[in-house]
């Protein structure tokens, strides 16, 4: 028996249909704007109002945003046919992780800083039939950095938003009235999502800053936030079919490196570092560790490690210093002059039978000998406060002191006479910036994936690094695609 040739028959609709020019049709769109924007110019329309003003400029506004949407769908389409685009393309379907054909190309509309744009992009995906849905892919998109059908700028921008933002629904509002309505899900996926392949960056090991702190005076100084987050609780649904939850207490640790000039101040010139996590102490030093060496550290003229006295901080900074090859003599430990002030303070309140007028002076006369460096007067002044029989509560203040005096991070004197900070009000700074203004408030609560998101935006972002943050996100695209 003869066998007989298969004949794929063509559907009604693809019997007379002749393939999409779809570069010479944006040609066309762009030749009517160009008409459009030359007929406005020769419409004069004299201004007489504010009204009028505002007329104007949202026509004008309106077409050259179309203009510019057209000339960057220009661009793209006549990209996708240049060769080394196609074989580098061509890589991501090899590494699919299973076979996938192409299926042709197929319209895709984009979300760009200009507005939105239609290509035709070549598709691949395992299944011929194009009528079903199928996962698939668009390899010269994900070559550009597009996802979610979004351009990297735009996702760039959106997450900025986010960071500067106090709320998804303010961002929401704000890229509405840009003319990019996105719904909620959709900004806090591409937020989120952006956020995590800027880790993957740091996780690759590199930053490629080209920066360094060679012959500079750096202080570095970490601390702890508060903020609520939100987990599942087990057991049974509430009336409405949804999930129970508590809301406990964490602390988002936070780091910051920065350069000061020879008077102390901080150096303008060298942006700070700002970064964070909720992972606890470990993570944060090692986040602190993996900057500093991007930074080159080692070759710092002077390094102040300057923070509160929580055991957490100075139980890790020896190590930390050590694995960074740093010598004794670069680098100097203190504790935060205004934390040791505040402590005196506990110590006079301690005390009941003085009187306000007494504790104040109490703790101003210790003040100014930790000023003048004057230590072990001040370990005798509490040590004869607390007696031979202290209470717990003088115990433990009796023994911060010794603790921080006996280690010299209590030499202040010395410190300001080196023109170094004698506080860490820069990390109680950041704090307040990145961590009580965005993530801390009345019934806010998170998904600790959600805070460490916005946590790292709002860190780059505060620290006026969001273009080095970008630029991980770009860097991790283009080691995928070579």
């Amino acid at each position: 028996m003869a066998k007989r040739k298969l004949v794929r028959r063509r559907r009604p609709q693809e019997a007379h249909q002749q393939p999409r020019n779809r570069l010479a049709e944006i040609q066309g769109e762009i030749r009517d704007v160009q008409e459009q924007i030359e007929a406005k110019r020769r419409d004069v329309r004299v201004i007489r109002t504010p009204a009028d003003l505002k007329a104007v400029e949202l026509s004008i506004a309106a077409l050259t945003k179309q203009l510019g949407a057209l000339l960057l769908a220009e661009a793209m389409q006549s990209s996708l046919e240049e060769p080394e685009n196609r074989c580098k393309a061509r890589s991501f379907t090899q590494g699919a992780g299973h076979t996938i054909k192409d299926q042709g190309r197929r319209d895709v509309t984009l979300w760009t800083a200009c507005g939105q744009v239609e290509i035709r992009v070549t598709y691949f995906s395992r299944n011929c039939d194009r009528t079903k849905e199928s996962k698939g892919m668009y390899p010269m998109l994900v070559l550009w950095g597009v996802h979610d059908r979004c351009t990297a700028g735009t996702v760039s921008e959106i997450s900025k938003l986010v960071a500067m933002l106090g709320s998804l629904e303010e961002v929401k509002q704000v890229l509405s009235d840009r003319g990019q309505p996105l719904d909620l899900k959709t900004i806090r996926a591409l937020a989120y999502r952006f956020a995590t392949r800027a880790r993957a960056a740091q996780r690759a090991g590199s930053l490629n800053w080209g920066e360094t702190v060679a012959g500079r005076r750096v202080v570095l100084s970490t601390d702890g936030g508060r903020i609520r987050i939100r987990t599942t609780r087990r057991g049974p649904k509430t009336a409405k079919g949804r999930n129970r939850y508590r809301t406990d207490w964490r602390e988002p640790k936070l780091l910051i490196i920065y350069v000061v000039d020879e008077k102390g101040q901080m150096d303008r010139d060298f942006l700070a570092v700002i970064d964070g996590t909720l992972d606890g102490p470990d993570a944060i030093f090692k986040l602190m560790e993996f900057y500093l060496r991007e930074l080159k550290i080692a070759t710092a003229d002077k390094i102040l490690f300057v923070a509160d006295g929580a055991r957490w901080i100075w139980n890790r900074v020896g190590a930390l210093l050590r694995r960074l090859g740093i010598e004794p003599e670069q680098i100097n430990e203190l504790v935060d002059f205004y934390h040791a002030v505040e402590h005196l303070g506990k110590i006079a309140a301690l005390r009941r039978s003085w009187s306000v007028q007494e504790r104040q002076a109490w703790i101003a006369r210790q003040r100014r000998r930790l000023l003048k460096g004057k230590v072990d007067e001040v370990q005798a002044a509490i040590n004869a406060q607390c007696g031979s029989r202290p209470s717990k509560a003088l115990k433990r203040e009796r023994d911060y002191f010794k603790r921080n005096i006996g280690r010299g991070r209590m030499d202040y004197a010395r410190i300001a006479a080196l023109k170094m900070p004698i506080g860490s009000g820069a990390i109680e700074s950041a704090i307040r910036r990145v961590v009580n203004l965005r993530l801390k408030g009345p019934s806010i609560y998170w998904h600790k994936k959600s805070a460490e998101a916005v946590l790292l935006l709002r860190s780059y972002y505060k620290a006026g690094r969001w273009n080095h943050l970008e630029g991980q996100v770009f860097t991790t695209t283009t080691g995928i695609a070579a």
